[in-house]
């Protein structure tokens, strides 16, 4: 008998497509109340570190350049105080196949279809995972399909979206476009019942182990280079997945006092669930607006549990507007002759300025660099903001910059400053979120679930007790 393929009825039956679409069955991991087993999630995987980098550098993946930006780091010592202004460098993840740090989670993931004998994967990613997935697929013999969110309701996309979606189709992917919306979901869904494809979703566990070996090759290589760790590794945060699995691997790797930093573009009061809103916003990927919400609530990704949980490892959360990425990625560009696209260069904007807080011997390392294209230039991109009626002019970002409204261009490198942000309001969010998701009773949550809490957050339970009297 056939299916119902209503929105309702496929939206019911989201858990059982997910279990057979990941061979993995989440209840396992369940405790029947707000704690689950992480830890247990991310062994399921089946892969050693060790395996991972074999299963990676057999398509083309890892072991990518650290490259210190001289140039970069003496621009920004003019700003700081004598003696002040660290050593930048940049960990250049547009060497991968596919031209991001993506491919790390797509080889994994790819490779864990093979295996299980899955003929195809499918990824839901307006971003460079579509591409990356695309590419493994093709080295490793799958079918491929990407579901991508590119169009507000007159059917106008963003040039880096569209960009992204030519990638994954010259890798011989076949591509889904849909309007902004919850379509999305159901969509992805639909096809993955249909073709009975492998979910390589950016935030099952095969996903995030793969960017553990980004994490580990930054402390071998500092340690290699520099004789020491970095004192600081600054990480462009969206789905939470890239500082998870590099500040995973860094702890693998033994570099237990590294600080980690994440850094998004602020574009808060825009709805990215809006059309009207969807293309007032001329960066598609690091901001807030997948940021925030990924960070307070993991879960509400494509998996039953995320693999992504960005607070259980963050130290600090930094904002950094429009205008000072693409500053910056002209600068990069310019003064270090790197070409390089902006969701890297998001992470660059904060650590220019965050390197002139700690001293000149201190490193800092920027987590990735990504490919760029026709979409994802600079000009391209503020030609479409001017397109949707948002002004472009020098100025202070600090003082004028109003996302949805305007991109303000630095009118010098001092101009730039990172905003930072209340972690600790996040973390207080996340565990509100959990529990009236999981146990709205307060009275009946475990020392297990205080616990679970309190490692979700990287606090202690003190804090948590302290956030559920709130409630």
């Amino acid at each position: 008998m056939a299916l119902a393929k209503d929105y309702a009825s496929v939206m019911g039956r989201s858990n059982d497509i997910m279990k057979e679409a990941l061979g993995l069955d989440y209840s396992e991991f369940e405790s029947g109340s707000v704690a689950f087993d992480y830890e247990a999630l991310m062994k399921s995987t089946g892969y050693t570190l060790e395996e991972i980098n074999k299963i990676q550098s057999r398509t083309a993946v890892g072991n990518t350049p650290l490259i210190e930006l001289r140039n970069l780091s003496a621009l920004s010592r003019k700003y700081a105080k004598p003696g002040y202004g660290a050593r930048i460098f940049a960990k250049d993840e547009a060497a991968n196949a596919s031209g991001s740090f993506k491919a790390r989670r797509a080889a994994c993931a790819v490779a864990h279809a093979k295996k299980l004998g899955y003929k195809g994967v499918i990824a839901a990613t307006s971003g460079n995972y579509g591409a990356a997935v695309a590419s493994q697929a093709a080295m490793q013999g799958l079918k491929c399909i990407v579901v991508q969110e590119c169009f507000d309701s007159n059917g106008v996309g963003q040039p880096e979206i569209v960009e992204k979606a030519r990638a994954c189709e010259a890798y011989g992917a076949e591509v889904i476009q849909l309007t902004v919306g919850p379509e999305l979901f159901y969509t992805f869904l639909s096809v993955l019942e249909d073709t009975g494809y492998f979910n390589a979703s950016l935030y099952s566990p095969f996903g995030i182990a793969g960017i553990e070996t980004l994490g580990y090759e930054i402390a071998m290589q500092c340690r290699e280079l520099l004789g020491k760790d970095p004192e600081m590794v600054v990480c462009t945060n969206a789905g939470g997945g890239m500082i998870t699995g590099t500040a995973r691997g860094l702890i693998k790797a033994g570099a237990t006092n590294t600080q980690m930093v994440a850094a998004s573009i602020n574009l808060t009061g825009l709805h990215m669930a809006s059309d009207v809103q969807f293309n007032k916003k001329s960066c598609t990927t690091g901001h807030t607006g997948f940021g925030v919400p990924y960070a307070t609530d993991p879960d509400h990704s494509d998996v039953p549990r995320s693999a992504a949980r960005p607070l259980r490892y963050m130290d600090r959360y930094v904002t950094v507007t429009q205008g000072e990425v693409m500053y910056m990625t002209e600068a990069l560009a310019n003064l270090e002759g790197l070409e390089r696209g902006p969701a890297g260069n998001t992470a660059l904007a904060a650590a220019f300025s965050l390197a002139q807080e700690l001293p000149e011997d201190a490193v800092i390392v920027i987590s990735e660099t990504e490919y760029t294209g026709a979409g994802k230039h600079v000009q391209p991109q503020m030609s479409f903001a001017r397109e949707n009626g948002i002004d472009i002019h020098f100025g202070n970002p600090a003082e004028e910059d109003k996302p949805g409204v305007n991109v303000i261009l630095p009118k010098d490198p001092g101009c730039i400053k990172y905003k930072e942000a209340d972690i600790d309001h996040f973390r207080a969010s996340l565990i509100k979120k959990a529990v009236k998701a999981h146990c709205p009773d307060v009275a009946k949550l475990t020392d297990a679930d205080l616990n679970f809490l309190a490692e979700e957050t990287k606090k202690d339970v003190a804090f948590v007790k302290e956030v559920l009297k709130t409630l």
